[in-house]
């Protein structure tokens, strides 16, 4: 009976010490350093406000979706396997935009006869919204993401889109360019990664430049 009073309260300051280590003191101290200068951004879901409004976050793609098609003002993201029905045809838009409650890709294969007809029809449709042959669109702008909400295009697919958002905005491609430019990150540590274009930072600053 002393044996198992002993293991009991052996077992009970077990318990309270590493309650307090990994209940109170590791969440504290990881909520601290989340506090550090430069850190705070990211702990907070690297959020973007204008006018101190959160308009949403630079982690997260949004594709914008034009009130008129044929005047689209927009840069646009990566297609997603999960798009929205906005025409009521019963099937997926094309070029999306994603469903916001879902993030997942296709999982198809390379060579699925869905996946080549839906890579097809992306292409052509940009193609035709940028007024450009089908060869000049980029991988990125028909390829879905594994996630569906990739706030990141490749350049190419940026510098695609400059001659129609530059037209619709009533600026200069060579304005557009810079915008580009400024909003395009370059290879993580300098070799890791591809350069990359925010395209919620990017079409905020195409709107403040109208």
């Amino acid at each position: 009976m002393n044996s198992l009073s002993k293991q009991t309260l052996a077992g009970l300051r077990i318990l309270l010490v590493l309650t307090v280590l990994t209940g109170v003191l590791y969440p504290l101290g990881v909520w601290v350093v989340s506090r550090l200068p430069g850190l705070q951004a990211n702990a907070e879901g690297s959020v973007i406000t204008v006018n101190d409004k959160a308009v949403g976050s630079d982690l997260i793609g949004i594709d914008p979706v034009a009130k008129n098609p044929n005047n689209d003002p927009w840069f646009h993201t990566r297609p997603s396997a999960v798009a929205q029905d906005l025409d009521g045809d019963g099937t997926p838009d094309p070029l999306g935009p994603a469903d916001p409650s879902i993030s997942a890709g296709s999982n198809k294969g390379a060579f699925d006869k869905d996946l080549v007809a839906a890579i097809q029809t992306r292409k052509d449709t940009i193609a035709a919204r940028e007024n450009v042959h089908p060869s000049q669109v980029p991988a990125d702008a028909v390829t879905a993401s594994a996630s569906g909400l990739d706030p990141d295009i490749s350049p190419d697919y940026a510098d695609l889109q400059i001659k129609r958002v530059a037209r619709e905005n009533g600026l200069t491609t060579e304005q557009v360019h810079a915008l580009v430019d400024d909003n395009t990150d370059g290879r993580g540590a300098g070799i890791l990664g591809e350069p990359g274009v925010n395209v919620l930072k990017l079409n905020l600053a195409v709107q403040a430049a109208r």
